[in-house]
């Protein structure tokens, strides 16, 4: 199988999916969920990275990220899902135990690879903001975006707090091309 080029030379807005190993919903508590903002916001502070937006879902996840240099994005995703699978396997030992006690020690919390997609134009971020936000009313788990605890659509629509600063790369703000060397 040939494998998946990253394209992150350039400082392009980068949309990742990654999912819970064999699609498990191991993000359903909302401890799990706050875990993955947690370490989202530690990475991205640690790179100087930004989040234009972001959905946690029970068995996956999408976010924007953008970093300042280029060759960010595979470390940055590497300790991301390393350090937040960590920390949901002792979330699920010590407290679904039950859960817990029926998946093999071998397996990860997460599937190995993950989903890259470059984005250079306001109007590509907005319509992927939009295909993340819509994610929970689409599995029929809100009626509303906005109604959805663990994305940004609640501090797009409603100006509310996410757990972590949803900021835009320069000169992306209010142009529709992207300042790829800011």
């Amino acid at each position: 199988m040939a494998q998946r080029r990253i394209y992150d030379d350039i400082n392009h807005i980068h949309f990742v999916t990654f999912s819970c190993y064999q699609r498990r919903t191991l993000l359903n508590p909302d401890q799990a969920k706050r875990i993955v903002i947690g370490h989202l916001g530690n990475r991205l502070a640690k790179r100087n990275g930004l989040c234009p937006g972001f959905v946690i879902m029970p068995n996956h996840v999408h976010a924007l990220v953008w970093f300042p240099q280029p060759n960010q994005l595979s470390p940055f995703m590497d300790e991301w899902k390393g350090q937040s699978s960590q920390t949901i396997k002792l979330l699920y030992q010590n407290n679904f135990p039950s859960y817990y006690q029926h998946i093999p020690d071998a397996d990860p919390v997460w599937q190995a690879s993950y989903y890259d997609f470059n984005i250079w134009s306001r109007r590509k971020v907005e319509e992927k903001l939009d295909y993340m936000h819509q994610n929970p009313v689409r599995a029929r788990l809100v009626e509303r975006a906005a109604d959805w605890p663990w994305s940004s659509a609640r501090w797009y629509l409603n100006s509310k707090p996410v757990g972590l600063p949803i900021r835009w790369p320069p000169g992306l703000e209010t142009n529709d091309e992207f300042a790829v060397n800011p």
